[in-house]
């Protein structure tokens, strides 16, 4: 028997709506995620900063992808977006200390699976909430999109009339819209940490990827 897929209605009754949420968390973890939490939006964080990050120094990701500044959806488009939805599913994906922290974490590139893995259940999570009646949820992952699935061809997206290779996959990261990760994590009580070439593995308990799909 073929499964039913939800009808979209104006108002979805709070407690399916609840139920929805509490279930979309649960799946988050089931696909991989460390932990995951339903937020409210005074738990989301824009911050003008995050994006100076992106171009001060230049992020090797910037212009080369659609996702990635210059882009991305601009943060008033963000904030104008964020305020119309009331909840979020925020995860995060622990990282092994030496899989994040210092020189050789970096040159052989050991977070991308990370990233790759957090971006995908994001995507997968939005997709879970389109087909149950959420059309308009949103996902937003971590790593910028080419270096994690187009990582030897341009991206083809930024070619009018050509689409992405991967739409079921790939999303802008949280930061390249200007959302303060870090801070939205200390937020809900998860530990962060500045971590970079010069921080020894044995410095950090672990490393974290953050995710987030909004959904109503």
């Amino acid at each position: 028997m073929c499964s039913v897929v939800r009808k979209i209605v104006e108002l979805v009754p709070e407690k399916q709506l609840q139920r929805d949420l509490e279930k979309y968390r649960q799946r988050a973890i089931k696909l991989g995620a460390s932990d995951a939490k339903i937020i409210t939006m005074d738990k989301v964080v824009i911050d003008e900063r995050v994006l100076a990050k992106c171009t001060y120094p230049k992020c090797p990701g910037y212009g080369t992808n659609a996702n990635c500044p210059p882009y991305a959806m601009s943060l008033d488009q963000v904030r104008k977006v964020i305020h119309n939805f009331r909840y979020a599913i925020f995860m995060k994906l622990e990282v092994p200390p030496e899989h994040t922290a210092g020189r050789e974490a970096v040159e052989k590139k050991l977070m991308d699976s990370y990233r790759r893995k957090l971006s995908e259940i994001a995507a997968k999570v939005e997709a879970e909430a389109f087909y149950d009646g959420y059309y308009l949820a949103l996902a937003f992952g971590t790593g910028n999109c080419k270096a994690l699935f187009c990582p030897e061809t341009e991206c083809i997206a930024l070619i009018p009339g050509k689409s992405c290779r991967f739409p079921l996959k790939a999303r802008s990261t949280m930061e390249a819209v200007g959302m303060d990760a870090y801070r939205m994590a200390t937020k809900v009580g998860w530990d962060i940490y500045p971590i970079g070439e010069a921080t020894l593995p044995s410095e950090i308990p672990c490393g974290l990827r953050l995710g987030i799909v909004f959904i109503c």
